[in-house]
């Protein structure tokens, strides 16, 4: 479980493909001496274990089905990645709760400066939309972040000047691809309001 606020910007050191999955090597002089093996990592958002760390590096595999759900199968040398160590029992929780699953694959629809803030426009696929409601939350690439507009098949939020320097938000531009994840509570109540539907 994380929080959704990022802790890191990693870089991409290597990719590797082993046996229909993919192996991530990641360079976080900060993070990496802290790291333990098995540990769990969100890297943009999709929850990663940790299988190997040296010096300001720790490895990630990845998976046939993280790589069809989510953007890591894109992710090339030199990339940046948002980076949170998983939540520990006691510690904060500034953002949301963000499993680290990621739902969907959505994409930068367009961005509007305003000063400093950032408002930027995401497409996603609409069976999705009962999961968002305005001011309420959601998870691009890892980052727990506020909705502003909601419609069928697109959602804006605001950046801050802050989210723009630290995440990998700040670097995105119309068309590229985000790891989206819709809030774990919206999916249990539509759940329930299905089961609920059936009965009557």
């Amino acid at each position: 479980m994380f929080t959704g606020l990022v802790q890191a910007l990693g870089e991409v050191r290597g990719v590797a493909d082993v046996q229909g999955g993919r192996r991530l090597r990641v360079a976080e002089p900060a993070l990496a001496p802290g790291l333990q093996l098995g540990e769990s990592v969100s890297v943009c958002g999709a929850c990663l274990t940790v299988v190997a760390h040296d010096g300001d590096t720790f490895d990630f595999e990845v998976g046939p089905e993280t790589l069809v759900k989510t953007t890591l199968g894109r992710l090339a040398v030199g990339d940046r990645v948002n980076l949170e160590r998983a939540l520990r029992v006691g510690d904060s929780l500034g953002g949301h709760f963000v499993t680290g699953h990621v739902d969907c694959v959505g994409k930068v629809l367009e961005e509007t400066v305003t000063g400093e803030w950032l408002t930027v426009w995401f497409g996603f696929p609409p069976e999705f939309e009962d999961l968002l409601v305005g001011k309420g939350s959601v998870a691009v690439d890892g980052v727990s972040l506020t909705l502003v507009d909601v419609q069928r098949d697109r959602f804006s939020i605001m950046l801050i000047p802050h989210t723009r320097a630290h995440t990998t938000l700040g670097f995105k531009k119309p068309g590229d691809a985000v790891n989206l994840e819709f809030d774990l509570l919206a999916k249990h109540v539509q759940k329930l309001f299905k089961r609920v539907s059936l009965t009557i």
